[in-house]
């Protein structure tokens, strides 16, 4: 492993007794903040008989009460900030597609603290300083473009900010431009890898030696597809609106272990999704984070519903959260058994003559669920191992998840193609229920 401890900056160097320490005192005055500036959290303290003063030490913080999306909707859109408006620099915001959106903002601090922690994540990736960073990600109200950008520059690196779409131009500003990194959603990077070998370029010859990936869950199996058929180390970046944007944590070039979570901004806890009971560390459940530095909107025990389990660090003191391969809001229960999006991927990436480009269609028949796993065949797989193909995924469903599904290999590129967060599911039973 090479020895980058040169590069870690004074957070990444800090002993445990020292992170705690600094964790604790930045914990309480986090809590002091919000109860005295968001006139929600005072009502949710006071509800739960709690005042800052009683956070006497990390574990005191599973007093505290929780934070959800619904609570961010009902106080849209300033009324979770903790400043003034006129300190607010920039806005952004979710999509909004299940209800009002939840609009985040940030102080010229917020934004240097942001910029900061994607510089690190970004070194921690293996990118260095005169790097060129070809940013694919979104730009706008989504956090992922500008996050990245930021972080990028605040690195030293050179940005090509493409943002998503333009999927030719985008593999020529590759060829051309020859970035080292490049920062996407996985499911893109796939639609970019089909743009290549449509223009006949092998994607292995490309400059590119590092892909930081995030913005969706990704299995092991599509880390394998993407390294061997670009040639690169693939890792895996985490964030969310809510808490910052992309830099809440990052897996290390270096161990490809899991990401590692910057506990000196972001502290983290894993719950039980029904119970909200705190679970130790190396148990899997939902993944709650509190802002530990952030002026503008404090965020305290923010349920992601992420699922994942916290681990001891390696590559750092801070601690890691194993990948996130599911949500508890994307889970599928299909005739009483739970199913998530990516156990369906690890199964069509490991099946012989089927392209990493799959879709889940929900419908209903009668009182029956059902589900459809639409996935292309390879260009190159011959038409009569489709059947096949499709008898294979069925039995791996019905004996690693427990449920029968209809599976149909369809043409190549013949599903929607990505340009950002994939769309997995596709629920039509509402068209069904009558």
């Amino acid at each position: 492993m090479t020895d980058t401890t040169d590069l870690l900056d004074a957070g990444e160097r800090l002993g445990p007794d020292e992170l705690r320490a600094l964790q604790l005192e930045r914990l309480r005055s986090t809590l002091r903040h919000a109860y005295d500036h968001v006139p929600f959290y005072r009502d949710s303290f006071d509800k739960a008989g709690v005042r800052p003063e009683d956070c006497r030490s990390l574990a005191d913080l599973a007093r505290f009460p929780f934070t959800t999306k619904a609570d961010l909707r009902e106080n849209y859109p300033y009324g979770m900030f903790a400043v003034p408006r006129e300190r607010i620099r920039r806005l952004h915001a979710s999509s909004g597609t299940t209800g009002l959106p939840t609009v985040v903002g940030y102080t010229d601090d917020d934004l240097s603290m942001w910029a900061d922690m994607v510089a690190r994540s970004l070194r921690a990736a293996g990118a260095r300083p005169g790097d060129i960073v070809h940013v694919a990600y979104g730009y706008g109200l989504f956090t992922g473009g500008l996050g990245a950008h930021y972080g990028a520059e605040r690195l030293g690196c050179t940005v090509v900010p493409a943002s998503g779409g333009m999927t030719a131009r985008q593999v020529q500003l590759i060829r051309d431009l020859k970035p080292a990194v490049i920062m996407v959603t996985p499911s893109y990077m796939l639609t970019l890898l089909d743009e290549f070998e449509r223009q006949g370029v092998d994607p292995r010859t490309t400059s590119l030696r590092v892909g930081v990936f995030g913005a969706e869950p990704w299995t092991e199996q599509m880390r394998r597809e993407i390294e061997e058929r670009f040639a690169i180390d693939a890792v895996d970046i985490y964030g969310l609106s809510e808490v910052i944007g992309p830099g809440v944590a990052q897996e290390c070039v270096a161990t490809k272990d899991g990401l590692t979570v910057w506990e000196d901004h972001f502290y983290p806890e894993v719950v039980d999704p029904i119970t909200g009971e705190v679970l130790p560390d190396g148990e899997r459940g939902e993944l709650v984070f509190t802002s530990l530095t952030k002026e503008a909107m404090p965020i305290v025990r923010y349920r992601t519903r992420d699922l994942t389990r916290l681990l001891p660090g390696t590559a750092r003191v801070f601690r890691r959260m194993e990948k996130v391969t599911g949500r508890s809001d994307d889970m599928v229960i299909l005739r009483g058994v739970n199913l998530f999006p990516t156990q369906i991927e690890e199964i069509v990436l490991r099946t012989p003559g089927v392209a990493p480009h799959f879709q889940l269609r929900l419908t209903r028949e009668g009182r029956l669920d059902r589900l459809t796993v639409r996935a292309e065949a390879r260009p190159d797989a011959p038409a009569q191992t489709r059947e096949t193909a499709a008898r294979s995924i069925a039995l791996a469903v019905k004996d690693g998840i427990g449920v029968s599904v209809d599976v149909e290999i369809v043409d190549p590129e013949s599903l929607e193609r990505s340009v950002g967060k994939i769309r997995r599911i596709v629920d039509l039973r509402s068209r069904n229920a009558g």
